[in-house]
């Protein structure tokens, strides 16, 4: 009986906090012109829809033709959202309007990144202060471009032993647990078998993120809190075994994320519960959206042989010419050519920034898979002041969600946009603000090179190794923050 109250309680405050936003939608609709939508049921508004019931895509295609292209009203997660649209909508809320909105998490999303509430300091703060260090040393060119061959050889590993012994692969887990086996490595400095303790946190953790935040024993939220509070521990633990390594010899530490942030000057002024947020916010995007593009990138490159030749020889003889922004001649189109780069090389030697600049066929490849099917649902901010956009008033307070979805199979932007077509990335590409798979403007993904070189090293070997062969027509595409295949994106293997 006890047990029936407390749930009944925790669904009725959920019920209050989630009804809220709809009063206050009505009091604030006499006021100005709001954007066209709807608020959907009490308690969950277009939630269901939007993740489950229609999808992300379907969902925002739909509203856009019944109410606007340019922004309309939805209920999400329990707040009053605008979507806003097209690529004038992109350009507005990233790069023009960034002085009238701020950064906004859900609030499961936010309890598992701030760790850092009880120590009075704000997740603002820890980011300002750790953010220049991150893109001055950490993210820098010439940082990435070491980081590249320590992939190649995480990768060949990987492949061995989670690849090679087997006909059949899922292609989504597979994925996942080698970019975070590379996270942990380069964060950390772990070896595998240590990174691997970690996975089973991250996953629970990832599924939380999107969970109602009922925290009772049993619920997605309960379990993904006890995860996290496991990974803060491991965290801690590590940093200061790390620490103790580094006061001791300097010269002992590691080339690792965690081993450079402690050799700063400036570290210091962070604390060890900050040092473990900003580790956490540099994996955590790196988890599932990398993963997810590797994914759906093998996936076209198994439903379609055309494409995938291009990648592997980078020939495509006969009289059909699918590619024209090539070099042509003699009924051959030419690429960055895998095989080419391959016997350029030793077979024990790794890829380099050299090399991984040839694959840029590649790159387009990646590209279109990421229009077709974005590596995130968008991003989430608030605003900070009444915004006006296209005739609209979105009202201070409103969240505010931009989403890849509004423009990456617009026809207006990308002719016949179900096709898969990488030349649409040649020459100067799509219009701007069209397609941006990691954001735009001051708040663009800071591990944008990262996920790139990890996609087309990853791409790379398996290619060189494997022809795939999809073994489910039509797998249901699922949603968290990212899209995944719902029994894992099974593969047979072919190895060459």
């Amino acid at each position: 009986m006890e047990a029936f109250s407390l749930y009944f309680i925790s669904l009725l405050v959920v019920f209050i906090s989630f009804s809220l936003p709809f009063l206050c939608h009505r009091s604030d609709s006499k006021k100005c012109k709001l954007p066209p939508g709807t608020s959907g049921l009490p308690l969950v508004g277009e939630t269901l829809h939007f993740f489950y019931l229609s999808g992300p895509e379907k969902f925002i295609h739909q509203r856009m033709k019944k109410y606007s292209d340019e922004v309309f009203a939805t209920s999400l997660i329990g707040q009053n959202m605008a979507v806003i649209c097209g690529a004038a909508g992109n350009k507005f809320l990233l790069c023009t309007a960034n002085d009238f909105v701020s950064p906004w998490l859900p609030a499961v999303q936010s309890r598992f990144s701030n760790w850092v509430v009880s120590l009075g300091k704000s997740r603002k703060d820890v980011h300002t202060k750790i953010h220049g260090f991150h893109q001055a040393v950490i993210m820098s060119p010439e940082a990435l471009k070491q980081y590249i061959p320590i992939m190649d050889s995480l990768t060949r590993q990987h492949l061995q032993t989670d690849w090679d012994p087997f006909q059949v692969v899922k292609v989504y887990p597979a994925s996942q647990k080698l970019t975070l086996i590379l996270a942990c490595k380069l964060v950390l400095g772990l070896d595998p078998d240590r990174a691997q303790r970690f996975s089973d946190s991250f996953a629970v953790a990832q599924q939380g993120f999107f969970s109602l935040p009922i925290n009772l024993p049993g619920t997605t939220y309960n379990r993904a809190v006890k995860e996290v509070e496991k990974l803060k521990q491991g965290f801690l633990k590590i940093i200061l075994e790390r620490k103790k390594m580094v006061l001791e010899n300097r010269e002992k530490a590691g080339s690792d994320i965690l081993s450079r942030t402690l050799l700063d000057e400036n570290v210091h002024l962070l604390s060890d519960l900050e040092i473990a947020l900003y580790l956490v916010s540099l994996m955590i995007p790196s988890y599932e959206p990398t993963s997810s593009s590797i994914t759906f990138v093998l996936k076209h490159l198994s439903e379609l042989p055309h494409i995938y030749d291009m990648v592997y020889k980078g020939t495509l003889r006969g009289n059909k010419i699918f590619f024209i922004n090539y070099s042509i001649s003699a009924g051959v189109v030419r690429s960055e050519q895998h095989m080419e780069i391959a016997k350029s090389k030793d077979p024990e030697e790794l890829l380099n920034w050299e090399d991984v600049k040839k694959m840029k066929y590649s790159w387009n490849v990646i590209c279109e898979a990421m229009r077709l099917t974005p590596p995130a649902i968008g991003s989430y901010r608030v605003a900070k002041t009444d915004i006006h956009f296209a005739g609209i008033t979105i009202p201070k307070g409103w969240k505010v969600l931009w989403s890849p979805f509004t423009t990456n199979k617009n026809p207006k932007y990308f002719p016949e946009p179900e096709n898969f077509d990488p030349t649409r990335f040649e020459g100067d590409g799509p219009t701007p603000c069209t397609f941006i798979p990691f954001s735009t403007g001051p708040r663009m993904c800071p591990g944008k090179e990262y996920s790139r070189f990890l996609i087309l090293v990853y791409m790379y070997n398996v290619v060189r190794k494997f022809k795939l062969q999809k073994l489910i027509p039509d797998e249901k595409v699922l949603y968290r923050g990212a899209p995944y295949p719902a029994s894992g994106l099974p593969m047979s293997l072919q190895p060459h």
